[in-house]
């Protein structure tokens, strides 16, 4: 048996918990559920979340220990990964392995990173927040995409629609959200890799449906704004708001979370809608330099993100709902994904930076189409 402690911590106190593996298939399903909502609570008390992975028995002796700062709506991911991590690293390298995660937006855990988080690697999903640690920490080098395969993306995502079972407003695409009377939750897009994404698939649908004019795509983005009435700084945020909370009628996300929340909460609440097309979201992941040479982790540290490529881990993605970069385990997991048209953020708005430059930056084109409250 594996043990899973559990730790919040904020700037003033610590607190830690013992999970325990259900014995029982309805235990198992409760203690899911239970974990699932917890993490959202733990969020809404502004703490950060720790999940601890240690060895069988809980013996840490001279164990390695890194730290995995990820974002908001990976953590079920990382904890099948990390426990399918420690066997292997025992078996290939004979030494037990401790991971903790700390999990928030993609925005906060690359400025968590940059202010000094010790994170050995991070796990983001989106470059521009790699970038940033690059370019204003020097945490890691420029260059770090060229470290892995695929760029250092072992998988992929895309934002998915997730409305209301019977789909009581009939949202189908892009164009739905931004009617009258529709209630649309998302995360906050300065802040969250997750509301980044969605605000550019919403964009990029309007401009390649109005043949590459931007005014008709402000115009669009600007209705569909409107009908958002409130921004959390996470994904797994803004689902509480939407699933548990009741507010909306439509949550854009992850296609991995929509398909979570379905699982988790009842596929009598929620269903699952893919539009037309949407943005490609690659999700990438890099070695820490600094930390790792301090600590004298590298080898554990880069051990891990390998490890991310292999068949086996690509298939826990793919379980996942996250899509897979393996062409075997692609085609095996073919059926989990919609079939939709994927927009790349380089091809529609040139790159990362320049995305950020003009939509997100403090003045850009987001600050002046969102109006908090209005």
């Amino acid at each position: 048996m594996v043990a899973c402690s559990i730790k919040s911590i904020s700037v003033e106190q610590r607190m830690s918990v013992t999970h325990h593996q259900a014995s029982s298939s309805a235990g198992k399903s409760l203690a899911r559920r239970a974990s699932f909502w917890g993490g959202l609570r733990v969020f809404g008390l502004r703490s950060l979340l720790l999940v601890a992975l240690a060895v069988p028995g809980g013996r840490l002796g001279a164990a390695d220990r890194i730290l995995n700062a990820s974002y908001d709506v990976s953590r079920e991911f990382y904890r099948d990964y990390n426990a399918h991590f420690v066997r292997h690293w025992q078996e290939t390298a004979g030494r037990e392995v401790r991971i903790d995660m700390s999990h928030a937006g993609s925005g906060r855990q690359a400025r968590a990173v940059i202010d000094g988080l010790a994170a050995d690697v991070v796990t983001m999903n989106q470059v521009l927040d790699i970038n940033a640690i690059a370019r204003i920490g020097g945490q890691v080098p420029a260059d770090w995409r060229t470290r892995l395969p695929h760029r250092s993306a072992p998988y992929s995502s895309t934002i998915l629609f997730l409305v209301r079972k019977g789909n009581p407003k009939n949202i189908r695409d892009w164009e739905d959200l931004a009617k009258p009377g529709i209630g649309v939750i998302l995360p906050n897009p300065k802040t969250s890799g997750n509301g980044r994404y969605s605000y550019l698939a919403a964009y990029a649908h309007a401009l390649k449906n109005g043949g590459g004019d931007h005014a008709k795509a402000r115009e669009f983005i600007t209705r569909l704004f409107a009908n958002v009435p409130v921004l959390d700084t996470g994904g797994r945020g803004a689902t509480t708001t939407f699933a548990q909370r009741g507010i909306g009628d439509v949550l854009l996300t992850f296609e991995s979370e929509a398909h979570l929340a379905v699982q988790e909460l009842g596929a009598d609440k929620f269903e699952v809608v893919a539009p037309v097309r949407s943005i490609e979201a690659e999700a990438p992941v890099a070695v820490v330099d600094r930390v790792v040479d301090r600590r004298g982790t590298r080898a554990v540290a880069e051990a891990y993100l390998r490890e991310l490529f292999s068949e086996s881990a690509q298939e826990i993605a793919a379980r996942h709902y996250f899509r897979p970069r393996h062409p075997e385990v692609a085609r095996r997991h073919a059926g989990r994904f919609a079939e939709l048209e994927l927009l790349s953020v380089d091809e529609w708005f040139g790159g990362w930076d320049e995305a950020q430059r003009v939509h997100f930056d403090d003045g850009g084109l987001f600050d002046k189409i969102y109006q908090p409250g209005s």
